[in-house]
């Protein structure tokens, strides 16, 4: 099997430790992404999939191999997690040992995706035909992380009352969720953020900015989350953001 191709995108944070302008930097490289935003890019011209906590995408080696029929099993994935084609423990395709052989062989259990050897025909031994097949090529189409939890939350602007509502990843810092919101408000640099009255570090995550997470408190009591999302304050303060 080949081996792959290494890439660290991890960036941990001591508690009490103060972010500097270059540690800050380094974690907004970090980009993580919704499961919502993965699967809106589930067409045949624009591919991407997840799995193991990472996001991928793939419309480049659609592009290589149009019109392969080995593409199949990727393009009906689209926009979806594939993690059960893959071992936790190695970050390669599951394995299983053909009884005709004797030889180690992917699983495959949405059909043989392109780079993978023909696993119907009885061989000797596997005939891989790229040194790096592409889910081993993380350095190509890896684009970012899958967010383990995700959060919705108001965005009120007390300049003008609009309010939005964000789906965000709990990972990201603040400043990541500006930049979701930069959709929205093409000025959202130009506001200071606040919570419950609070700036807001931009540096740090909600939980480190002390914004608990209360979805599992409020299912036990029946309260429907949505009725309840936490609320970011934006307080206008100067506009250097637009010429």
């Amino acid at each position: 099997m080949p081996e792959p191709v290494a890439l660290t995108n991890s960036f941990a944070v001591a508690p009490g430790h103060q972010l500097t302008d270059d540690e800050l930097i380094e974690r907004l490289k970090i980009r993580y992404y919704t499961p919502a935003e993965v699967f809106a890019h589930r067409h045949q011209d624009d591919v991407w999939v997840s799995w193991l906590g990472h996001v991928y995408d793939l419309t480049p080696l659609i592009k290589t191999y149009y019109g392969d029929p080995r593409l199949v099993p990727i393009i009906q994935n689209a926009g979806q997690d594939i993690s059960h084609w893959f071992d936790a423990a190695t970050g390669d395709l599951a394995m299983r040992t053909d009884p005709r052989t004797g030889l180690r062989v992917p699983v495959c259990p949405d059909g043989v995706p392109v780079h993978v050897p023909d696993v119907t025909q009885v061989r000797a031994e596997l005939a891989w035909e790229v040194s790096v097949p592409w889910w081993l090529d993380h350095a190509k189409y890896r684009i970012g992380r899958l967010s383990r939890k995700t959060r919705r939350v108001r965005i009120v602007n007390t300049l003008n009352g609009d309010e939005t509502q964000l789906e965000i990843c709990t990972e990201e810092p603040i400043q990541a969720i500006v930049q979701r919101y930069l959709a929205f408000n093409a000025h959202a640099k130009a506001y200071t953020w606040k919570y419950l009255g609070r700036v807001l570090d931009l540096s740090a995550t909600f939980a480190e900015n002390g914004i608990p997470d209360e979805s599992a408190e409020l299912e036990r009591i029946g309260i429907n989350e949505q009725d309840w999302l936490p609320a970011l304050f934006l307080y206008f303060s100067d506009d250097l953001t637009v010429a």
